[in-house]
């Protein structure tokens, strides 16, 4: 299975990107939020975190594999819990995914059917169904809600997400850290790692 693949893009038209990878060639697909990140990237060097799929008819055994694209595993993560709502799949989350991750989190976690319906493809009942497998798999997703992230977003969306998952393993509810990260993350621009998040997270607790 291919879970990364590095290239240059060459070409991006609607919903396909053309990568060259030395002698080759490959098609991915990309969500309409990747190809906006994706317009400036044409002719530079860009990793991409892939999804492989088979796309076709099973029982006529006419099945081709696609490649599913995005920035960060993070956001790969998030477009495969998508794909596991009943209704929805890969196709349908491709189509439907115009709005940032983070956005689309937000929209799930604050239980905004409304919003959700709005996105292409969706509606008010796959909605509803969004909502309720998702909402509590999601508050890691809508950290950076509205942060002027840097160049290197994929790495610090991972060190956030890591200490997303550490701090509710030591016992803090979700709106807390997210709370605690938030502020962290408005003293310091970026953190190496996740230690040294969590180092700056408990020193602002004990006045640090």
């Amino acid at each position: 299975m291919i879970t990364k693949i590095t290239g240059i893009p060459i070409n991006v038209s609607g919903d396909v990107l053309t990568l060259a990878v030395g002698a080759f060639e490959y098609e991915v697909l990309i969500p309409e939020f990747t190809r906006r990140q994706l317009q400036a990237q044409i002719g530079h060097q860009t990793s991409l975190h892939t999804i492989e799929y088979l796309e076709g008819n099973q029982m006529a055994s006419r099945l081709t594999p696609r490649l599913v694209g995005f920035l960060n595993p993070i956001e790969r993560e998030f477009f495969e819990l998508f794909c596991q709502v009943d209704g929805v799949g890969v196709k349908k989350a491709l189509r439907s995914m115009v709005r940032p991750v983070q956005e689309v989190a937000a929209l799930i976690e604050d239980q905004d059917a409304k919003g959700l319906a709005a996105l292409p493809g969706i509606g008010p009942a796959t909605a509803e169904r969004v909502i309720a497998k998702l909402r509590r798999k999601v508050p890691k997703f809508a950290l950076l809600i509205g942060r002027d992230l840097p160049a290197d977003v994929a790495t610090e969306r991972d060190v956030l997400s890591e200490s997303f998952d550490a701090l509710r393993a030591l016992g803090h509810g979700e709106s807390e850290a997210r709370k605690l990260l938030d502020d962290a993350l408005s003293r310091k621009k970026k953190y190496k790692d996740v230690d040294e998040m969590l180092r700056a997270v408990y020193e602002q607790r004990h006045g640090g």
